[in-house]
């Protein structure tokens, strides 16, 4: 070959290199997928982004998705990755959903930390604030930015902007949206009494106000036979379950904690588990102060005397006595008749129960402490084509009345696929406001037609009627009809019978100063709340002595407490 053609040659092997080069860059880890797409779509005024559009090709998305073993909810032929929720997604956007894996409450925890840890993440899946932070770090995850200010809906920019920042400064590491925030109500974290009205009324019993009615009418649920069966098989107050059940919920996981104890600290003025103002002003962890072991002291009391579910470390569902008829107390948020109480119903239509913002502190005082608007998040694969379609799917879900069109009895909410929950604030109070108008006659439905906010409120008051008896003023179990339509009746009974005590009840709210991980939070935190779990159970089923709980904060503090408590002193003060 003549040089002249050895030169045309190498000139022409230098421009394959450099297209090459072009071609990898554009694929690169780094810059793939539907991030340039979505930039792209977003300079082409001809195809501007859609967040509700649906895909002219099939896009399949694969999710982590925890799904309840025990749940029998879903009519038969449909599974958890078929049913009417993923049905629609396929119907409105054309994306299928599948499972790169499903597991329990308990067991989702390490399903997410063998993902993070093989790095073999599914395309997205919901999380907490710890899995969020550690995928971060690892530079596992998309930047959805772009995503974010495209895609989501104008319903869903509002809400979540409608937080003040919080929701946004919960998921922006470096400037960047790194995963999309839900938004939860207020009242999912505020965890009040329900309580079986009708075996108060067979013994002549009030709710109880103070801890020491508590403890009374506990003792009479277990030894006065409630439910007249002539065996001593009843529950006083339910508890956690083990596994993955909680005593209280705490500034990581501040919102529907369900058995546990919120309640009873709360009237003590403890609340472990949060970061609040100490005397001196400063913040202070509220596990280590003195009211906490007061609390504890009481609880172990009481479990002693089997006021207390005896079963509580080793029953794997506390709801499982409530849906039996066998306990008659349990704290947990107002969205019961979504859980246990459909069900308790079911089996008997007279367990009348219901909620009260109830045991009250010293002052005579609800003092409940309130969690942070975004407690969960969905997160996207770094690399994964499609990184808009997760908030498509959400967008779907939370569209007009979308999520009012599916029947609960045919499978609950927490099937449809990367759900998170998406209201204002004040959703459940207006509800009940606007039903308690409804019902009276003095508005129409029609007069709420402009809160579009409020998604499911046109609905709820289209329906109230169809399952609420009269008369209309009273809210006992005998003035509804459960039968004429199950769906209508488990959001409605949730709404009126949970939602009530926070309209009519004048609460003093305990946020937490903080509800994110400092530095040294994220090495050592996991073992400083396992030491904490253990102690405090072992406390209250009495395989620890009271006096433990001086040896707990002496060890939490040796194992970082008071260097982390610097750190959020100073993260308060910025």
């Amino acid at each position: 070959m003549n040089k002249k053609n050895q030169g045309i040659l190498l000139l022409f092997m230098v421009m394959l290199l450099i297209i090459s080069a072009c071609g990898n860059a554009n694929n690169s880890p780094n810059n793939t997928g539907a991030n340039n797409n979505v930039a792209n779509e977003t300079k082409n005024p001809d195809n501007p982004p859609d967040p509700f559009g649906k895909y002219e090709e099939p896009v399949t998305i694969s999710i982590g998705m925890e799904v309840d073993p025990t749940d029998q909810s879903l009519p038969a032929g449909d599974t958890p990755s078929d049913n009417q929720y993923t049905r629609n997604v396929k119907e409105n956007l054309n994306i299928n959903v599948e499972h790169a894996f499903t597991a329990s409450g308990a067991n989702m925890p390490q399903k997410i930390s063998l993902a993070i840890a093989s790095d073999d993440l599914p395309d997205a899946m919901v999380v907490g604030p710890i899995e969020l932070r550690q995928m971060v770090e690892a530079d596992q995850l998309a930047d959805l930015t772009e995503v974010y200010k495209n895609y989501a809906s104008p319903t869903i920019k509002g809400i979540i902007e409608g937080t003040d920042g919080a929701a946004l400064k919960a998921v922006t590491f470096d400037g960047k949206i790194m995963a999309i925030p839900g938004v939860q109500l207020k009242a999912d974290g505020i965890h009040t009494m329900w309580i079986r009205q009708d075996w108060l009324d067979k013994l002549g019993l009030e709710p109880p106000k103070t801890i020491e009615d508590l403890e009374k009418v506990a003792r009479a649920f277990v030894e006065q036979d409630p439910d007249g069966n002539g065996t001593a098989d009843t529950i006083g107050i339910s508890g956690p379950q083990s596994g993955d059940g909680k005593m209280y919920a705490n500034f990581l996981e501040s919102k529907n904690n369900l058995y546990g104890f919120d309640a009873i600290f709360s009237a003590f003025g403890a609340y472990p588990g949060f970061w609040i103002e100490g005397d001196d002003g400063k913040p202070v962890y509220g596990s280590i102060l003195p009211e906490t072991k007061e609390a504890l002291i009481k609880l172990s009391e009481m479990y002693a005397d089997g006021l207390i579910d005896p079963e509580m470390a080793v029953r794997k569902d506390s709801k499982e006595p409530v849906v039996n008829g066998k306990s008659g107390m349990f704290f947990a948020p107002w969205w019961m008749g979504y859980g246990p109480i459909s069900d308790a119903v079911k089996n008997d239509p007279k367990a009348n129960w219901q909620a009260y913002a109830l045991p009250l502190n010293a002052e005579g005082k609800f003092s409940p402490h309130v969690g942070t608007p975004s407690s969960e998040f969905v997160v996207v694969r770094k690399g994964y084509e499609h990184p808009e379609a997760p908030m498509k799917m959400l967008n779907n879900l939370f569209k007009g009345e979308s999520e009012a069109t599916f029947d609960p009895s045919k499978g609950g909410p927490g099937f449809y696929p990367l759900r998170l929950v998406y209201a204002p604030s004040d959703e459940t109070e207006y509800t009940v406001k606007a039903i308690r108008e409804v019902l009276a006659g003095t508005k129409t439905p029609e007069d709420y037609a402009d809160d579009v906010e409020y998604k499911l409120l046109a609905s709820d008051l289209l329906a109230i009627k169809k399952v609420k008896k009269e008369p209309f003023d009273q809210m006992g179990i005998e003035t509804w009809d459960p039968s004429a339509d199950m769906g209508i009746w488990t959001r409605a009974y949730s709404i009126m019978i949970g939602g009530t005590p926070l309209v009519d009840t004048e609460m003093v709210d305990v946020p937490s100063l903080i509800y994110e991980q400092t530095p040294l939070m994220e090495s050592r935190w996991v073992n400083m709340k396992k030491m904490e779990d253990e102690m405090f159970l072992k406390i209250v089923m009495g395989a620890a002595s009271a006096d433990s709980f001086d040896q707990f904060v002496a060890d939490w503090k040796k194992q970082g407490g008071d260097q982390i408590t610097q750190e959020v002193i100073d993260a308060v003060n910025q």
